[in-house]
């Protein structure tokens, strides 16, 4: 779980920063962090994928439509590599949104140990709901 909080710290997304470290057999097989998708803008240069244009007034519940998952990232990886996540435990800082939820489901990964809860639950209702383990702990001191 440490290691998933060290990856947190690379995020590029200033909203927030999240790690994740999908793990199989004992072995990390990838990982990943939030941020803008490679070569284009990073969520400071573009208003979290606003561009010019005014954030909606609710920005806060809306949230950055610019980078791409930290979970998305970590299957990302592992698919562009040819690495499979079937049966793999997946340690993520902050529990997994809806959307990564149905990745995560779809990619075979049967636990989620997370730290923090997600402002929305039904990622975590949806994994729960789909036979996935989740667990949180405590972050790591």
């Amino acid at each position: 779980m440490r290691m998933a909080f060290i990856l947190a710290d690379e995020g590029t997304c200033d909203r927030k920063k999240v790690g994740a470290i999908i793990v199989r057999d004992g072995r990390c097989i990838s990982w990943g962090y939030n941020g803008a998708p490679p070569g284009m803008p990073h969520c400071d240069e573009n208003n979290h994928g606003w561009g010019k244009v005014k954030a909606p007034a609710g920005l806060a519940t809306e949230g950055c439509i610019n980078a791409t998952h930290a979970e998305a990232n970590a299957l990302a990886f592992a698919a562009r590599q040819g690495i499979s996540t079937d049966d793999a435990t997946l340690f993520v800082s902050v529990s997994p949104c809806l959307d990564c939820a149905r990745l995560l489901i779809a990619a075979g990964i049967s636990t989620v140990i997370y730290s923090q809860a997600y402002r929305l639950p039904a990622g975590r209702e949806l994994l729960e709901k789909a036979g996935v383990t989740c667990r949180m702990v405590t972050r790591p001191s």
